[in-house]
């Protein structure tokens, strides 16, 4: 078997890629990418600078690419509120009666829940929706149309 360059720059890659899928970290397939990019400019023919020059050029600029990313992208909700974290928020629950301090018992799911008004004004009896789960606490606001 002839070892030569490409094959080095291949191996690399597929270390890359396998410690990627060990550790979740995205980086790593960028840098990947970078080592792929350097196997090609070996079959294109470039020497050992080029390969090394296109395998930087490359994994620096998917590395900052994907970093410029992360960093436009919106942060998640809060767990307490994420509907994909919990399927509870936006289901209707009906309020009987609130208390002074802005919190009510109710039944849901066949279980009694302490809930707290997050809405803004006075909270008024009937139906109002789930917004956030916090602990053994409902945290609820009108329905809509309410």
């Amino acid at each position: 078997m002839d070892w030569n360059a490409t094959t080095a720059w291949w191996l690399a890659t597929g270390v890359l890629v396998a410690c990627e899928l060990a550790s979740g970290t995205f980086y790593l397939l960028m840098v990947a990418l970078g080592c792929a990019a350097g196997a090609v400019a070996g079959h294109l023919g470039l020497g050992p600078t080029g390969q090394i020059v296109t395998a930087a050029l490359v994994g620096t600029t998917a590395t900052a690419f994907w970093h410029a990313r992360r960093v436009r992208a919106p942060g998640a909700e809060p767990v307490q509120s994420n509907r994909d974290a919990n399927l509870d928020i936006g289901r209707p629950i009906q309020v009987p009666a609130w208390g002074s301090d802005g919190s009510a018992r109710v039944q849901y799911r066949g279980a009694p829940w302490s809930v707290h008004y997050a809405g803004s004004g006075t909270p008024l009896p009937g139906e109002h929706v789930i917004v956030a789960i916090d602990g053994n606490q409902l945290r609820v606001a009108p329905a809509a149309g309410h």
